[in-house]
């Protein structure tokens, strides 16, 4: 009996040996499995890794990041390991198209600025005595809907605009912009401005600018937005809607980058006139003079912020009859 004991005993020690032999067989085979497909390159038909910009700007490979709660990026995982096989398809580098540079305006500065209004009168005898009409609208005054001001004994005055109106006139409704303003160049009448626009404004090959050299119903300059930087301090925009004071073709001036001085020699060297809007949003000490002085650029109409000037933006284009 204890013979048979023991022989009972060593059997089932062998079985025992045996199946713990075989469990480590297999977890022998599963980790080579898992290593292999760690370490396998990529098939022809696997996606290409996504590209990065490095630092110096060459594109470069991105190694993917594991998902799932509780991974990280180990070295090696997602990249191929030195030494092994390159990719079976090369991996294109993605261009980085930066998108194209915005146009910055020069700034002109100490220029003496004058006040105009729709339906002033102030030298019938001129041929620019009258903003009844303006160098790119023959029907301004019906267009911006009347006087913009008081009407005193029959005369179009002008008047103090103040902040709780926005700055808009107070006596009328206007159907256009009460920000408004002119600079020394006219690209539409007389063969200097005609001639030379395409040449002298910034923006004549912008789109919706490109291709209008030739069309007389068009202007460069009508309703185009200005930044203009009052007396005070105080930052206020209006849009283009005439042409002077005094000089219609005065284009190192108003393009230059050399900060140059107004041709203008009238109305105390003034190198723009301002709407009373204007006026009032600036702080202007005089509602009528010639001795504030701004400085001034043109902006894209991207750039310009909300406010009083943008809450009715006129969009009307040449008027000719």
């Amino acid at each position: 009996m204890r013979v048979g004991r023991h022989l009972a005993a060593g059997r089932v020690g062998i079985r025992t040996a045996t199946v713990l032999i075989a469990i480590a067989c297999v977890g022998l085979l599963a980790v080579a499995l898992a290593r292999m497909a760690v370490e396998r390159p990529p098939s022809s038909g696997a996606s290409a890794p996504p590209t990065r910009a490095s630092s110096a700007g060459t594109p470069t490979a991105a190694t993917p990041t594991p998902r799932g709660p509780g991974t990280s990026a180990a070295a090696g995982i997602g990249s191929t390991p030195p030494g092994s096989a390159a990719p079976s398809r090369p991996v294109a580098p993605r261009r980085n198209v930066a998108p194209p540079p915005r146009r910055t305006y020069p700034w002109h500065t100490g220029i003496t600025s004058t006040t105009f209004w729709v339906g002033e009168i102030f030298d019938p005898t001129a041929p620019d005595g009258s903003q009844r009409i303006s160098t790119y609208d023959a029907r301004w005054f019906e267009h911006y809907g009347g006087c913009d001001g008081v009407v005193v004994a029959g005369e179009c005055r002008t008047e103090r605009r103040t902040a709780a109106a926005g700055w808009f006139p107070t006596r009328m409704t206007p159907r256009e912009n009460p920000f408004y303003l002119d600079v020394p160049f006219d690209d539409l009448n007389g063969p200097v401005g005609w001639e030379s626009r395409c040449r002298v404004v910034p923006w004549a090959d912008n789109p919706g600018y490109a291709g209008r050299c030739t069309d007389r119903s068009f202007s460069y300059l009508k309703n185009r937005w200005v930044r203009l930087v009052g007396p005070n301090g105080a930052t206020c925009y209006g849009q283009v809607q005439d042409a002077g004071p005094g000089e219609y073709h005065d284009a190192a001036y108003v393009f230059g980058h050399a900060d140059a001085r107004p041709a203008n020699r009238r109305y105390g060297g003034a190198g723009m006139d301002v709407s009373p809007a204007l006026n009032g949003c600036l702080g202007f000490a005089e509602l009528d003079g010639d001795t504030d002085r701004i400085r001034w650029q043109f902006v894209e109409a991207s750039e310009v912020p909300r406010g009083p000037w943008t809450r009715l933006v006129t969009t009307s284009g040449v008027t000719t009859d």
